[in-house]
């Protein structure tokens, strides 16, 4: 194989194959999409909405959405347009973008799940000392550092990654730009820019993911010792559903970004890339909507102003 440098383009081979039965796969995909947008949306619409919502623990789970909304629209359109037009050529440019973005927003996730967990964890385990321990400056800080550590991940993997020389045939087989399937496609030793990755997925998937255990075990010591039923199952309503949403993140990053190159399988790969970057976004919302008292208060308020809205206007 002839090497040669990262200035040509990329041909992403996609998701689905161009057959008849999978149409109706990428009608099905592009409504997980517009459902995962839809819903996203309107979460944070209801936290706008709602002042009592105005709070750190809210304004976390925006920005959550908000990351989601970027990683669904960072991802499909890209793979949507090649699938319909059959251009799957994609940019050096496009592609270290593609990169940066999802190491940024995927980054950024960890640690603000972790955020979410230490909010939790000081409602739960000290709630007299909750506006000291919580407060919007604290908030902010944490969320900000979220943002700065996804993206200064997102530009060293991308420089490390364009320094590479690449084979002749760059065939990507995956829907998008992800640097693990792109180290396939590198001519010459990449054990230590891998050895490097594996440390930083360390850094950034397992010492924030290794908070959250230890925060759950400390809220699980006190709802083991509360005396107060309904604080508890209101505690315990809010953590499961955050609980829910660590494991479905961390076990498809840590199964993405964690295994060695030997071990990997480009439809193992895809199946569960669609699954963190397009169905989980989807999800995130509704699991935490499904059983937030708050929430489902502010949309039957919302309901029933648009409703009397209507109304007046056909009187």
């Amino acid at each position: 194989m002839q090497n040669r440098s990262y200035n040509s383009h990329f041909i992403l081979l996609g998701l689905l194959n161009d057959t008849g039965a999978n149409v109706f796969l990428f009608a099905m995909m592009l409504t997980i999409v517009f459902i995962s947008l839809l819903v996203n949306i309107l979460l944070i619409f209801l936290i706008q909405q709602n002042h009592q919502l105005h709070t750190p623990m809210y304004f976390l789970l925006s920005q959550l959405s908000l990351m989601d909304m970027m990683l669904v629209c960072t991802i499909v359109p890209q793979m949507a347009a090649g699938y319909l037009t059959g251009k799957k050529f994609i940019s050096p440019t496009g592609c270290g973008l593609q990169i940066s973005f999802l190491l940024t927003l995927g980054v950024g996730e960890c640690f603000l799940l972790a955020a979410m967990t230490y909010d939790c964890f000081v409602a739960v385990c000290h709630p007299l000392w909750y506006p000291i321990l919580m407060s919007w400056q604290i908030c902010l800080t944490m969320t900000l550092v979220s943002w700065i550590l996804g993206a200064a991940d997102g530009f060293l993997q991308v420089v490390a990654t364009q320094s590479f020389p690449f084979c002749k045939t760059c065939k990507i087989d995956h829907f998008f730009c992800e640097v693990p399937m792109l180290l396939h496609l590198v001519c010459g030793d990449t054990s230590v820019f891998e050895y490097a990755m594996y440390i930083c997925c360390v850094l950034m998937t397992l010492v924030p993911f290794s908070f959250i255990l230890t925060s759950y075990n400390l809220i699980l010591a006190a709802f083991l010792h509360t005396k107060s039923t309904e604080a508890c199952k209101k505690a315990f309503t809010t953590c499961s559903s955050h609980l829910t949403v660590v494991g479905l993140f961390y076990g498809a990053a840590i199964f993405i970004y964690m295994r060695p190159k030997s071990y990997r399988s480009a439809n193992n790969d895809k199946i569960v890339s669609a699954f963190y970057t397009v169905l989980t976004p989807a999800l995130k919302p509704l699991i935490y909507s499904l059983r937030n008292n708050a929430l489902k208060g502010t949309l039957k308020k919302c309901r029933g102003y648009f409703g009397a809205f209507n109304h007046n206007r056909l009187v």
